[in-house]
């Protein structure tokens, strides 16, 4: 029976996990010396490469002296926690990875707190120790507080470091020794890691911590065996999250090599498998002797803090670019979607046309929405909307912790920005490269937007990190967007004319020669109210010239907005078209009477 260590790697976003693996996959031999590789090898999905980012949990193992590690490479963001804890389950011990320049940041307290929960003696591993004015002595004493703070034993504490430089793809012990490779880290886990747990001769246990897909085998399940031992061809049960219990059969089994899963016989207690036969597994069941069929404990995934509804497209330029845009087409994806995502939910409304989705972060739904809009889904999003709950009979709303590194001369507004936000400042310090770092805890609805005034009002110098915290009582009324809208009163072509001599009016959002609708958003307006204006609107035309009148029109280039921006743009009022090809912003009633009606009602 091989030994086995099964290693998950946690950080916050950006801290140099994925990079960490490449280099450990490199030193282990899983690739040949003359393969080209690209950087970032489990980022393989296209949206992770395009931002950098981990969205979801991969695996890979690689054998070092007489061990087989199997690492999980989890992601970063406090928006895919939920992929974080149910891969907790599936390992015996983290590597806590942090960046040397940057210290511990919000999502490094989530993972680490989920990590100590689950019994966990986390590795430390200090990244980035090669970037100019890295400060890894502090970082450590940052680490040992936070260890402090989430309440971990004296075994916890005792946690061993290593210092590296996933990019340039060393590690070491000590700053002030030289090395090459990562030899020193894999030491480090051959020394100090648990070895995996599980007893092959207690009967079959499989949890189950992913799903995903095979063209010729169905559904399967990825998790660790817990106990027993498992051959190709055994009859086993499926005891579902309901308590019935459905009796099948183990069509195959696939372990982990390298990046690739390879067909085994069998495997053992301990090990992190993929299992085929059960076309209703999901997330959180176990798979278990069909003589004496135990279930293991659940996973346990924090609930959603965010809403957005899904709805079908309804505008004038509906069914043009997509190619699934009835509403039966986006319910099956949604249902697709969870499960294989634990920590969204999915509800119908009383519109046959539209869906509640509710998840963790706007980052996390606009992933989604990306998603589908590139498989070709043709669909309209509400503004995302934070999940009250009521404890104790008072309405209570879902807080974040907020870290804003910004130039010092910028300080003053940002403390000005998040107090309109109900933002209550709990830390403060000055860096020594003219930035400062601010703590808050705000409630999640009032950074809804935020993200777009921060970079504007820093010119560009703030960065924002935050992370959910906990529930509390309801904070009271927080402004929304300051300014109108400039509306479109008519559908057809939007005209260099008509642009022209609306820039003083605001902001445009639509280049000459874009389609425009009744209804559509087009730009800013310079003021609080909407504005309806005609963007179709040509110059007469006559036989006589004017020398004043002929100059060549000069267009201020309009304002871009990405999925994310435009998603914290919109008002309550207002929809995100979404299609293959564009992502367009407008009014929910395209009609401007029916406008005028509702907010005459609303207002009496």
């Amino acid at each position: 029976m091989q030994k086995t260590k099964n290693i998950a790697i946690i950080a916050h976003v950006d801290h140099g996990k994925t990079t960490l693996v490449d280099a450990m996959l490199k030193f282990a031999g899983v690739f040949r010396e003359n393969q080209k590789v690209e950087e970032r090898i489990m980022d393989s999905n296209d949206l992770e490469k395009e931002r950098g980012i981990t969205i979801f949990s991969k695996n890979a193992s690689l054998f070092y002296q007489d061990y087989k590690i199997n690492i999980v490479d989890t992601p970063g963001h406090a928006d895919f926690g939920g992929e974080v804890q149910r891969i907790l389950k599936m390992v015996d011990t983290v590597l806590l990875l942090v960046d040397a320049f940057e210290g511990t940041m919000p999502q490094t307290k989530y993972v680490l707190k989920k990590s100590l929960e689950q019994g966990h003696r986390p590795i430390v591993v200090i990244n980035k120790i090669d970037r100019p004015n890295c400060r890894p002595h502090e970082v450590l004493d940052m680490i040992f507080d936070l260890f402090m703070q989430l309440n971990a034993n004296e075994h916890q504490l005792d946690f061993p470091v290593v210092y590296a430089s996933a990019k340039d793809g060393y590690a070491k012990l000590d700053l002030d020794e030289t090395s090459t490779n990562v030899k020193p880290l894999f030491d480090t886990i051959i020394k100090h890691a648990k070895d995996a747990e599980g007893d092959i001769d207690l009967p079959f246990q499989f949890l189950t911590s992913a799903i995903e897909y095979d063209n010729y085998l169905g559904k399967m399940g990825i998790g660790k065996i817990h106990n027993g031992i498992v051959r190709q061809g055994d009859e086993a049960v499926l005891i579902k999250s309901s308590g019935s219990v459905v009796l099948s059969r183990v069509n195959k089994i696939l372990a982990f090599e390298g990046l690739a899963k390879v067909e085994v016989k069998e495997a053992f207690a301990g090990d992190i498998v993929s299992l085929a036969g059960f076309d209703t597994i999901d997330v959180g069941e176990t798979v278990a002797d069909k003589d004496n069929p135990v279930a293991l404990p659940s996973i346990n995934i924090d609930a959603p803090t965010l809403s957005m509804t899904f709805m079908a497209n309804n505008s004038p330029f509906c069914g043009k670019e997509g190619r699934f845009v009835t509403s039966t087409n986006i319910w099956k994806r949604l249902q697709r979607e969870l499960q294989t995502n634990v920590s969204i939910a999915i509800e119908r409304t009383e519109s046959q046309d539209a869906f509640v989705v509710k998840g963790r972060g706007e980052l996390q739904l606009s992933i989604l929405i990306e998603n589908m809009r590139r498989e070709g889904y043709e669909f309209q999003v509400s503004k995302p909307e934070v999940i009250y709950k009521e404890l104790n009979g008072k309405k209570t709303e879902p807080i974040e912790i907020v870290i804003i590194d910004v130039a010092d001369e910028y300080v003053g507004v940002v403390i000005e920005k998040m107090g309109t936000r109900k933002g209550e400042m709990i830390n403060m310090a000055q860096g020594e490269d003219g930035y400062t770092r601010l703590e808050f805890k705000t409630p999640a609805r009032g950074l809804i937007g935020f993200r777009n005034e921060l970079l504007t009002e820093t010119r560009g110098t703030g960065i924002i990190h935050h992370n959910f915290f906990d529930y509390e009582p309801y904070k009271g009324t927080i402004p929304g967007r300051s300014r109108g809208v400039l509306v479109a009163m008519e559908s057809g072509t939007a005209l260099s004319y008509a642009l022209d001599n609306l820039q003083e009016r605001g902001n445009m959002f639509i280049d000459p020669g874009v389609a425009v609708y009744a209804g559509m958003i087009i730009g800013e307006h310079s003021r609080e109210n909407d504005l309806e204006v005609n963007v179709c609107k040509g110059k007469k035309l006559t036989n006589m010239r004017a020398a004043g009148s002929d100059e060549n029109i000069k267009l201020i280039p309009p304002r871009r907005f990405s999925l994310e921006q435009a998603l914290e743009y919109i008002d309550y009022d207002e929809l995100l078209e979404v299609t293959p090809k564009n992502i367009r912003m407008r009014k929910k009633m395209l009609d401007r009477i029916d406008r005028k009606k509702a907010s005459k009602k609303l207002a009496s």
